[in-house]
């Protein structure tokens, strides 16, 4: 690919002016780098446009000189989805400018979102309309809606809600030739041929840059219910599941699986946390159970549950929060995980799925497996035990550099794991996307049947490649650049 010339940068100055246009190095280096500071990327400018028709603008211009274009968001991506590749070819899009206030209709119970708005301000605005958009996630002050639908973002109400493909009911993009793709319907049927919206939507910008969308919303919370259970092991967690949501006439929104070794990480690096048990458990389970307006308050059943679930013997202990402040205080617990074992140390990470019946032995099997091919290594495996999806991090053995062991050892272990899933029909990527960490996986793991249709759908709406290269769509091996 070739590299911006002074001629289309000083076209794109003219088009976006100093509002849009940014080519001061000290401000460009924050969003050259992944969140997880792993990747590093180079750019010549940073486009900030202010609607879908500058966007397009934008598109046209990159298209004519075959100059890629790299969308972000929050550059909240944890497979280094939006950074741009190292060799300085890619112009980095920044969509947080077109971030007006959301258009909630709440007739129908839609919100109409621009790409750069952030998760919590989506909340905000549904909330004064006694509605709430049903998907959360720990990086939600800073993640985008665009980059939430581009990357179809899980979260920890997938259980009742599902992930954002779930939600989108339409999408407008722009695509590679700069056309605009006009698809923002409230419409819950539209069977006019291919999905268009669901294409779009977890395609990671490479085949069109969500510019907005039309999100489905759900009645605002009228009650809820917030514990914390201490059981043995996650066998005893997916039973309790089970229980639980039977128990509550299917209320459980959020079920999630803790072991003891990342609650002792939130307690020694995250301030204003302390444990929820007087005794320990080896794993615990944060579940909670909501009902709308003027629906069942489910605290008595979800209390009755837990204390026949203990009495039998399938959870050791429980503590029931009895105030909102106490419900936010335990989801803390669980939200600063990620950025305890952040501060802890680098580890090599995985965010997989296997169906809900094999989740508790594929984490007792593969962490045996994990730690005796690779002595001294410490599994951390977390994650949302009602959809199958588990965050199976693999921290550095103690007292070694946590970077460079992740550099040097981390490649194998990744493919340990990912060979396991194979075995219960797994997924190397449950929420977070391939992004270009795990493209090399993507193209070792996957039928190659799988790996041609995605291809020919990139190559059909991409010819030229310019959106996003290097993330999630491997080119063919004999394919030449443009």
């Amino acid at each position: 690919m070739p590299a911006p010339s002074p001629a289309l940068l000083a076209a794109l100055s003219d088009l976006l002016g100093p509002a849009g246009f940014c080519d001061d190095t000290a401000v460009l280096a924050p969003w050259l780098t992944d969140w997880r500071g792993r990747i590093q990327g180079l750019s010549a400018a940073l486009l900030a446009p202010a609607d879908t028709a500058q966007v397009a603008a934008i598109v046209r211009l990159a298209a004519a000189d075959r100059v890629p274009l790299v969308p972000q968001g929050g550059n909240s991506s944890t497979v280094g989805g939006a950074t741009p590749p190292a060799d300085g070819s890619a112009l980095l899009l920044s969509l947080r400018r077109m971030a007006r206030p959301p258009r909630i209709d709440v007739a129908d119970a839609t919100a109409t979102v621009d790409a750069g708005v952030v998760l919590s301000d989506l909340h905000d605005a549904a909330a004064a309309h006694d509605l709430r958009f049903p998907l959360s996630l720990a990086a939600r002050g800073s993640a985008t809606i665009g980059g939430l639908v581009s990357t179809n973002a899980g979260g920890v109400q997938v259980l009742r809600f599902g992930s954002m493909r779930a939600l989108v009911l339409g999408v407008e993009a722009v695509l590679a030739d700069g056309s605009i793709f006009r698809g923002l319907s409230s419409l819950h049927k539209d069977n006019r041929g291919y999905d268009l919206r669901q294409l779009l939507t977890g395609a990671e910008g490479t085949l069109g840059i969500i510019t907005a969308a039309t999100l489905r919303l759900v009645p605002a919370i009228g009650s809820r219910a917030v514990a914390w259970i201490g059981v043995d092991d996650p066998h005893a967690a997916l039973i309790l599941l089970r229980r639980l949501d039977r128990a509550t006439g299917s209320a459980i929104e959020s079920f999630e699986l803790i072991p003891a070794d990342g609650v002792s990480l939130v307690l020694r690096h995250i301030p204003g946390t302390r444990a929820p048990l007087a005794t320990p458990t080896a794993w615990n389970i944060l579940v909670e159970a909501t009902a709308a307006p003027g629906g069942l308050d489910p605290a008595d059943a979800l209390t009755i549950a837990i204390a026949a679930a203990i009495d039998g013997g399938i959870a050791r202990d429980a503590v029931i929060a009895t105030s909102e402040t106490q419900a936010d205080a335990l989801w803390k617990l669980r939200e600063t995980l990620p950025e305890a074992e952040r501060i802890d140390g680098m580890a090599a990470k995985h965010d997989i799925a296997v169906p809900v019946s094999a989740m508790p032995s594929f984490i007792q099997s593969t962490t045996a497996m994990i730690e005796a091919a690779h002595p001294g290594t410490r599994v951390l495996a977390f994650g949302h035990l009602g959809d199958g999806n588990i965050h199976f991090n693999v921290r550095a053995p103690a007292g070694v550099d946590s970077r460079h062991w992740v550099d040097t050892a981390g490649a194998a272990v990744m493919r340990d794991v990912h060979d396991r899933l194979a075995a219960v029909g797994g997924t190397i990527s449950a929420e977070h996307g391939i992004g270009q960490v795990k493209l090399a996986e993507l193209v070792r793991t996957t039928d190659p049947v799988r790996l041609a249709m995605l291809r020919a759908i990139k190559t059909a709406l991409d010819p030229h490649g310019i959106l996003n290269p290097g993330k999630l769509v491997p080119l063919a091996p004999s394919r030449a650049d443009p």
